[in-house]
């Protein structure tokens, strides 16, 4: 696109007028670093070096902030600019040598006596700011090992990322999927990028062929995919012992300020709605007009893509009127975000692809967009909002080390601010075809983000009991485990293939353990949220805003109580089960 103009684009002045005042700054930064390296061996002596060290921390990482953005922003609108790629790197390796300095911070405070740090947060109300942070360090300490111990972990901590490395360079640099036929008869290559685009083809022969030539290729390299699963699996319950927990769920949960609870409180929830999935296969074969339902055709979408594009400000209008419910303030900052160059808009030669909100504690934030004007994009607009709005009241209310929110609710505003607009979009459509296709959506997105991360989670908590109660297992035992949890969650509408026990050696996710749930979790929190606000619950916008606010000053679970949301409860995970429910009864009616 030609000629934008700026309004559409970032106003990147709001954190440096010019390159002069970015590099004054990145001194200004490394001059902090040797201050704050001062400290080292020292630290815990008295609570006067423990405040001072964490006083000019707290400055050079608000400082060190906006430079990595400036650095970062600046790329991703050229990625072929050398002179950007420059500058991000030389912000890479201030990043680095940030991360150095300061590294010593951590193991100081977790190997001094816990009772005289105890006592300087006790006495000293000047450390009242970094007590959360400093707090957190010694809630680790009983999963920390001795100095020489953790100094050899962390010289073995490459080798530990070998079988997600090696896994990704197999399947992303080596696999050669072969060629199929497409719509129009020509023969084209299968690649891992254009896999899904295939798989929504209108031909069934295309999709079939498509799934066939990918799960073939994983197929032949089964075993050795097994191996490095297996592995990474080892490496987890290994360290999960070592670090004195009592078993690799225990440590990722912990991790992820959750509990175990509230895993298995997931799983048990999603098993009870099992049945409503079924049923919205069953209606996803009718509205495909399928005799017969394969697994290559449940990504098909029934409804027509529109070829109408939506203007920007008229996606603009829609989202600020979904979402002006969540009150004055946020109605004033969500204008605030459109007229004063927060979001870059347009798709540019060269522009990072995709979308994405960064979060600054010492600015607004910057949301990236890539808007074409398709019905997907206006929805990402919301999205990324919520993400934007969740930074800007949690920076704003929050110092730079209580602002920074956890995975666990990460997803919740942007998922709420979905939520909102899907409703208010159904509420204002007059045309069923159209509300008939802003509910398909919904039901998808649930359908992919709540139940199949859940069979996802299912399936890495099967396989890493197992090893931990001494089973070897094999890569047919690995099929076997997938494919009846797919049978389990798709039920009777879809014929499994084959091919389809080879699944999970397609997701990457694995190798990041325990990851996938939050997906899930995070899902049932949002539309638990976003359900109470459209009820307009008496005080609940309020309840809302102040969660958005608490940064990471509470364990992330403590923070969704705060609204109501107890991931411990059945009761959250089966409200979404009964939202999914009550939009397939809807699209029924439509229909």
């Amino acid at each position: 696109m030609k000629n934008i103009d700026d309004k559409y684009s970032w106003n990147l002045e709001d954190l440096y007028n010019n390159q002069k005042e970015f590099y004054d700054e990145m001194s200004n930064v490394k001059e902090n670093l040797k201050q704050i390296e001062t400290y080292k061996g020292i630290l815990c002596d008295s609570t006067d070096n423990l405040y001072k060290c964490y006083k000019i921390y707290e400055e050079t990482l608000m400082k060190f902030e906006k430079i990595y953005a400036y650095g970062l922003l600046n790329y991703h609108l050229n990625m072929a600019d050398q002179e950007k790629i420059k500058l991000f790197k030389e912000v890479e390796n201030l990043n680095s040598e940030f991360s150095t300095k300061t590294a010593y911070i951590t193991p100081e405070i977790t190997f001094t006596d816990e009772n005289i740090v105890s006592n300087y947060l006790k006495e000293d109300n000047r450390l009242e700011p970094y007590k959360r942070d400093i707090q957190k360090i010694l809630e680790k300490k009983k999963h920390t090992l001795s100095k020489e111990e953790e100094n050899l972990l962390a010289n073995y901590s490459e080798i530990f990322y070998a079988p997600k490395n090696i896994y990704d360079i197999l399947t992303n640099a080596e696999f050669k999927f072969g060629k199929l036929i497409d719509e129009e008869g020509k023969e084209v290559e299968l690649t891992d990028s254009t896999y899904s685009i295939y798989l929504r083809s209108k031909n069934q022969n295309v999709r079939r062929q498509a799934y066939d030539l990918t799960f073939n290729k994983y197929k032949e390299f089964i075993n050795t995919i097994t191996e490095m699963y297996l592995a990474n699996v080892k490496k987890t319950i290994i360290t999960a012992k070592l670090r004195n927990y009592q078993s690799s769920l225990e440590q990722a949960t912990d991790n992820d300020e959750a509990n175990i609870k509230v895993y298995d409180t997931l799983m048990k929830g999603v098993n009870k709605g099992l049945s409503v999935n079924h049923e919205y296969m069953e209606l996803k074969k009718k509205l495909l007009q399928l005799e017969d339902m394969h697994m290559y055709d449940i990504y098909l979408n029934p409804f027509t893509k529109s070829k109408e594009k939506i203007p920007f400000e008229e996606a603009k209008e829609t989202v600020k009127s979904a979402l002006n419910i969540l009150g004055k303030e946020y109605e004033e900052m969500i204008d605030n975000a459109f007229e004063n160059r927060w979001i870059d808009v347009y798709e540019k030669p060269n522009k990072k692809t995709g979308g994405y909100n960064l979060g600054i504690h010492e600015s607004h934030p910057f949301i990236l967009l890539n808007y074409t004007g398709d019905e997907s994009d206006v929805r990402t607009i919301a999205h990324e909002l919520g993400h934007s709005m969740h930074a800007y009241y949690s920076n704003k209310t929050q110092n730079i080390f209580d602002a920074d929110y956890t995975i666990m609710v990460a997803e919740v505003a942007s998922t709420v601010n979905e939520i909102l607009l899907t409703e208010y979009q159904l509420k204002t459509e007059t045309d069923k075809k159209k509300k008939a296709k802003i509910i398909y959506e919904i039901l998808e997105l649930i359908r992919a983000t709540f139940y199949t991360q859940a069979m996802f989670a299912e399936f890495e908590k099967e396989v890493h009991e197992k090893m931990e109660h001494g089973n070897m297992l094999s890569s047919e035992d690995l099929n076997t485990i997938y494919y009846k949890l797919n049978q389990k969650y798709m039920g009777k509408p879809v014929i499994l293939e084959e091919n389809t026990k080879y699944g999970w050696a397609r997701i990457p996710h694995f190798y990041r353990d325990f990851y996938v749930y939050k997906y899930a979790t995070g899902i049932s929190a949002g539309i638990y949220i976003a359900t109470k606000i459209l009820n307009k619950e008496e005080g609940f916008i309020e309840k809302y805003i102040n969660m958005l606010s608490q940064g990471c000053t509470k364990k992330s679970i403590d923070i969704l109580k705060m609204v109501d949301v107890d991931l411990e409860d059945i009761h959250v995970y089966e409200m979404i089960i009964q939202f999914y429910k009550n939009k397939i009864e809807e699209l029924k009616s439509l229909l």
